[in-house]
Formats: structure tokens, C-alpha cells, sequence
């Protein structure tokens, strides 16, 4: 039933939340999945790591941004109405409430948990002194190599503190009496969690014996052995802190004249960035507070003091021990029967000529994406290879596959190369210069655009005729990522869609005006304009009391006018269902706004990172998919691809099977309330539960097994 047509400002700020503060509500939400004693302990710790990261990268980013903001006297108000120094301010507050709740739930919950299980995070006096005899060994052997004690007086100067580093400060007394301070880092390229050792208790009564591990903390190992760093002078005092400085890099690429080389000297800047936080412990003395305030530059709004353990990140150590029996259980990724090639004479080729095929990651193996790469790189028939990189990772087997077919087998091949892949540039940078070593054609991209595409593009010669091969995809070309980030993939050879894909390498590596495309949806093109007219014709069919349905599952909404098109589809009726990972500025449930719209986010044992788009269609559903999120930067300055699915068995599987699962999750998703706030969802009286993630590693488990049989 479509709203009565009364009049509503959807521009006015109060129908929107805070990016920022949507952002700071799912750490939360992150927070609250190490608190769910249903996961095992290790992957409840390793939530608290990503918390903790994340937190990182908001600061160094997000906050980093808006403190660039408010230095240069922005006046340009959020989406919310919000001023750079209002939003600082909650952000402050919030953000200091969540670090304090974290680190309360690790020493009272968590470390009391993890010694009942037989791991052991002890502070250094608690040590046993066979316990202190043997870190102080390692700390002769392996830790003081590494270190370099920095003094602070008028003969040395204070010395430059990287981004995200630990450091001591230290205070100490000379044989005359005076007092110094010295900075000691904390070498990020030993395990912050020094092993203590493993030890096997008595045999079970179940016949098995149990592992314990005892670990300490880096940080405090060093710091009660400073006497061998200054000989002679007397401790007085040791305290740890750890900055973040602003990574929000600008590039001019106007005035860069090579990209690569502006990304180079823009990386190495990253490390000197302004402080925007300051972590500390709370028995830090004002005196030594002062001394890093005064020579650090900080804002005193930026200290955040905290008890605990600072860079709580390092949690992520522990999923590197041998205690299967607190770790998820491993599953058998699928690989579809289509490409089951093996034993064979069809290629990977024919059976995308068979028809389009669909890739639903982690639960299907990325491996056929690989092989589809190294199939081409050697196959005679196939001419040249097109491929868009933007988080690869190390060690990748995607582009030793590109290598591979230009090296040995003599292949055209071009790749576009995103620097500008945010913590990734120095890796990207890396596999632009071996790709260009070895003659491939590299490019980054067009001025002024980040390319966030994921597409490959397949030129293959079949008698007498050309035909092409394109993947798709939602996530990135990274075979470890691919095993924690739920991603969807899809193989065609559809004409018009290889014909798009030649259309977008033109645009992306040569002079090219394109503004029309068959059927990709591309920004900053027409995939803006293209979403918003799907939209209105959805708000048209429910305005003929059709029955209009829209389903979007994505990471971020924050787009202002994709966000007004929903509200306007809402007062006509149309019943429309987000599933959002993270952030979300549309408020759901405000009478005569968005009482039909509900926001979901779920979280899991992997990371939802696929963005799809339903539209029922007056009954023929249509079904988009691709690499954009609904933010501004995605539909205005990035390059993105939102593919159609177009095989009706697809369409129907993605709806029954994927998106369907979602909005029957009862364990493991949350529902936004008007506020802003969520409330996880519970099983309702005598309803079983279910987990949309398990369902899928179940379903896959069983589909692998009727292969195999």
C-alpha cells in the first residue's frame, strides 16, 4: 500500500545517520561477534584483532579525513548536517567508549576463557623465574639485535615515529644525577606474542593429551630489560604508546608526471602524516605525556588512555597455533560440475560455452578462476588476455598466470593496475614493474578515477571466427582473500557482454569518449543514472499496486540521491530489503518515508562482501551484480562494473538460494532500527535456527559429496 501523498523533505538531515558514526556502530556489531560464545575462542579473538584494525584504518582514514577537513575550514556539513568538528567530537566519544569496552571484555572475559582452554597471555611479572630465565634468553638471542635505544636532548633530536608503531618511552637517570628520555620501538617484525613454550599435560581420559601455550607480551619483555640498552643508568620509568597518523593520501595527478613514481614518494609520506591518535596506558605521567604532545604535534583531544594492551591487532598471532579444537572447522571448497575437467577432453572454455556459470565464494573453490587464467596463457587459440587488478595480494598466482602467458607462451596481454588500491600500493606497485619487465602492457587507469572493477577479458580464435571470454566478479583477484570473503563470480561468453568488456579496456587504456554500453552498468558512465531509472520503475509498478520488490545486498549505503530514489520507492509502496555489511545512512521504519524499507547486516565466519541488486520486475526478476557499493565515491569516481545475470536458472538460484537465505537468518544478522542502532536478531518461539553462512557450508559439504559419489 503506497504511503499518502504528503509532503516530505527526503533532503532534510534529520532522515539520514552519520557515515562516520554508521562505521563506528558496526565495530560494534564486530565487537559484539567476539562476545558470541557459539564461535570458537581463537576465532572470538581474532574478531577482537579485527576491531582492532579496523579501528586502524577508520583513524587513518575516516578521521585522518575529517581532521584535514577542519584544519583547511571545510564548511561543508555531512549527510546528517554535521560539521568536520561536531563529527570529531562523537567520533571521540564513541569510539573511546568502544576501545575501553574491548579491552575491559579481553582482561575480565576473554584472557580468564583462554587460560581455562590452556593459553596463557601472562604480563611479565607473572612469569615464573624459569618462565623470565627463558624469555630473557630469547630477549639476548632475538630481540636486542633489533633494537635501537633513541635519545631526546639538544644533541639528538626527537626522533620520527612511524604510523601504527608501539614504542616505549622511557625515563632514566645518568651516574650524575640527570634525568633523560629515549624512545625504543618495539620491532614490528617479531610476534608481539613471544612464545613461552608448549607443554603437554597428562593424557585425558578421552585418550587425548592437551596442548597449552604460554605467551608474553613484546613490549613488556623489552621493557624489563632496558638495563642492557643503557648500561649504567637507572630505569625510572617504561611506558608504551603507539600512534596513527593520517593515511589519506592526495595525489595530483595532474602535476605527476608518472603515476607510479608519484605513488612511490606518496607511500613513504604515509609514514609522516599527522598524529591522529595517540593510544597510551593510564598510569602515563603528564610530564612524559607533555614531551610526546609538544614534539608529536598532537591534538590532547587525540590521546586516548586505555588499560590494556595497546594494538589489540596482534590477537590475530593466535590463529597460528596448533589448537584445532578452538578453531572453525575446515570445510571441502566446491567446484561446480561444470568445471569438473578433469579425466576430460572439454576444456574450461567449452564449458562456458555450455552455458554461464556461477562462482559463490569462499563455499566454491577460486581455484577455477586461476585455472582459468592458466588455461589461457597457454592455449594456442587464445590471442590476448585483458585483466583489471586491484588487491592481489603476495605471492599471486593470478599474475604469475599473466606472466606466464606473456613469457613463455607469447601472448598479448594488457592489465590495468590500480595504485591507488588503498594499503596496497606498495604490492601493487611491485607487479607493475615485473609485468612491465617482462613486456606486458600496464596501465593505471584513468586521471582523476580509481578503477574498482573486477573483470577479465578472454580473446580467444575458434575456426574462423573470435569469441569472448569474460569473468566478472564482486571481489577482488586475491586466491587468499577469496578463502575469507564471500564474493560472487560469474563465466560468460555472451556477445553483447564481451563486447561491453572490449569497449571498457578501450576506455580504461586508450583516448576513448564511450558513454553507451550494451549491458554492463559502468561508472562513472551510466551506472548511476542506470540504477536510479530501475529504481523508479519498480516505484512506478507499485504505484499501478503491482507488487514491487526490491532486495539490495551491499557493503555501504551512503549515497544521498540513491538513498532519496529508496525513500521515494518506499512511500509507493515498494517493499525493499538492504542487507548492508557496515555502514547505512537511510533510516528504515519512519512513518511516510521508509516504513517499507528493512536494513540488515550480517556478520560471520566470513567477511559479506558481494554486491547484488534484485528487482522483481512485474514478475520478470532482474538481477545485477558487480564491485560497486552505493557510495559517492563508487558512482562518481571510481571505475565500476555492475553486470546483468541473465540466464533465468541463475536469476532464480541467486534469489531462492543466496538472497533468500539471507532474509531467513535468525542467529547471525542484525536489524537496523530507526535510530541508527541494531538489534541482532533471536529465533522466534518454537523456530529453529538458522545461520546463513552455515546453511551455505552445509549445502556446499553435501552438494561436494553427491559429486564425489
Amino acid at each position: 500500500m503506497a504511503t499518502e501523498n504528503k509532503k516530505f523533505n527526503l533532503g532534510h538531515p534529520t532522515y539520514y545517520i552519520n557515515r562516520e558514526i554508521s562505521m563506528l556502530a558496526f565495530q560494534e556489531r564486530v565487537f559484539n561477534e567476539a562476545r558470541d560464545k557459539r564461535h570458537p575462542l581463537i576465532e572470538r579473538t581474532k574478531y577482537l584483532a579485527f576491531v582492532g584494525s579496523n579501528l586502524d584504518e577508520f583513524f587513518m582514514v575516516r578521521v585522518g579525513g575529517l581532521k584535514m577537513q577542519y584544519d583547511a575550514g571545510v564548511s561543508q556539513l555531512s549527510i546528517d548536517g554535521s560539521t568536520p568538528a561536531n563529527q570529531l567530537a562523537e567520533i571521540r566519544k564513541n569510539a573511546y567508549q568502544l576501545m575501553t569496552d574491548v579491552r575491559k571484555y579481553f582482561s575480565e572475559e576473554m584472557l580468564p576463557e583462554l587460560k581455562q582452554a590452556g593459553i596463557f597471555i601472562l604480563n611479565y611479572e607473572e612469569l615464573t623465574p624459569k618462565q623470565k630465565e627463558k624469555t630473557n634468553d630469547y630477549f639476548q638471542e632475538i630481540v636486542f639485535p633489533v633494537l635501537t635505544p633513541l635519545a631526546f636532548d639538544p644533541g639528538h633530536p626527537f626522533p620520527h615515529i612511524s604510523n601504527l608503531s608501539l614504542n616505549l618511552a622511557v625515563l632514566i637517570r645518568d651516574t650524575n644525577g640527570h634525568k633523560h628520555f629515549a624512545r625504543v620501538k618495539v620491532p614490528s617484525t617479531l610476534p608481539r606474542l613471544v612464545p613461552i613454550k608448549r607443554s603437554s599435560g597428562s593424557v585425558r581420559r578421552d585418550g587425548t593429551v592437551p596442548h597449552e601455550h604460554y605467551f608474553v607480551w613484546l613490549d613488556q619483555l623489552i621493557a624489563n630489560n632496558l638495563v642492557y640498552l643503557f648500561p649504567g643508568m637507572e630505569m625510572l620509568e617504561v611506558h608504551p604508546f603507539r600512534l596513527t597518523r593520517n593515511a589519506d593520501m592526495i595525489i595530483q595527478e595532474l602535476e605527476a608526471g608518472d603515476l607510479l613514481e608519484a605513488m612511490e614518494e606518496s607511500v613513504r609520506k604515509r609514514r609522516f602524516g599527522v598524529v591522529v591518535e595517540l593510544a597510551i596506558n593510564q598510569d602515563m605521567p603528564g610530564y612524559i605525556l607533555n614531551i610526546l604532545l609538544e614534539n608529536l604535534s598532537v591534538d590532547p583531544n587525540d590521546v586516548y588512555k586505555l588499560d590494556g594492551p595497546l594494538g589489540l591487532s596482534s590477537l590475530m598471532e593466535l590463529s597460528n597455533i596448533d589448537r584445532f579444537d578452538l578453531k572453525a572447522e575446515p570445510f571441502i571448497h566446491h567446484i561446480p560440475p561444470q568445471l569438473k575437467l578433469e579425466g576430460t577432453d572439454r576444456n574450461i572454455f567449452a564449458a562456458i560455452r555450455q552455458g554461464d556459470i556461477l562462482l559463490h565464494h569462499p563455499y566454491d573453490s577460486f581455484d577455477p578462476v586461476v585455472k582459468f587464467l592458466q588455461a589461457a596463457a597457454k592455449d594456442p587459440n587464445v590471442l590476448t588476455i585483458k585483466q583489471t587488478l586491484y588487491r592481489v595480494g603476495r605471492n599471486s598466482p593470478i599474475v604469475r598466470a599473466l606472466l606466464k602467458a606473456r613469457r613463455d607462451y607469447g601472448k598479448q596481454v594488457a592489465v590495468l593496475v590500480e595504485l591507488k588500491a588503498r594499503f596496497d600500493e606498495e604490492s601493487n606497485i611491485e607487479w607493475a614493474k615485473m609485468l612491465e619487465r617482462e613486456g606486458v602492457h600496464v596501465t593505471y587507469g584513468l586521471l582523476g578515477l580509481k578503477t574498482h572493477s573486477k573483470i577479465t577479458l578472454v580473446i580467444r580464435k575458434e575456426g574462423e571466427r573470435i569469441r569472448r571470454y569474460v569473468h566478472l566478479g564482486t571481489g577482488n583477484y586475491n586466491h587468499s582473500t577469496a578463502k575469507l570473503y564471500e564474493d560472487i563470480g560469474l563465466f560468460t561468453c555472451d556477445n553483447e557482454i564481451g563486447a561491453d568488456a572490449t569497449d571498457l579496456f578501450n576506455y580504461l587504456t586508450g583516448y576513448s569518449s564511450q558513454n553507451q554500453f550494451r549491458k554492463l552498468l559502468i561508472a562513472p558512465i551510466n551506472l548511476r543514472s542506470r540504477l536510479e531509472e530501475l529504481i523508479h520503475r519498480e516505484t512506478l509498478f507499485a504505484q499501478q499496486g503491482k507488487d514491487a520488490r526490491l532486495i539490495f545486498k551491499i557493503n555501504a549505503l551512503v549515497d544521498k540521491p540513491i538513498i532519496k530514489s529508496l525513500y521515494k520507492a518506499s512511500q509507493a509502496g515498494v517493499k525493499i530489503d538492504l542487507i548492508s555489511r557496515s555502514m547505512c545512512s537511510l533510516r528504515p521504519g519512519i512513518e511516510g518515508v521508509s516504513e517499507n524499507i528493512r536494513v540488515f547486516s550480517l556478520l560471520g565466519r566470513y567477511l559479506e562482501h558481494s554486491r547484488i541488486f534484485y528487482f522483481k520486475n512485474d514478475g520478470t526478476p532482474q538481477i545485477y551484480m558487480g564491485s560497486a557499493d552505493l557510495m559517492p565515491r563508487n558512482l562518481n569516481n571510481r571505475v565500476e562494473v555492475i553486470f546483468p545475470v541473465e540466464d533465468t536458472k541463475i536469476v532464480e538460484y541467486i534469489h531462492d538460494n543466496i538472497l533468500s537465505a539471507y532474509l531467513r537468518d535468525n542467529s547471525k544478522i542484525y536489524q537496523m532500527k530507526t535510530d541508527g542502532t541494531f538489534e541482532q536478531l533471536q529465533p522466534e518461539k518454537d523456530q529453529a535456527a538458522f545461520s546463513t553462512q552455515d546453511h551455505f557450508i552445509q549445502r556446499t559439504q553435501h552438494a561436494q559429496l553427491e559429486i564425489d559419489a
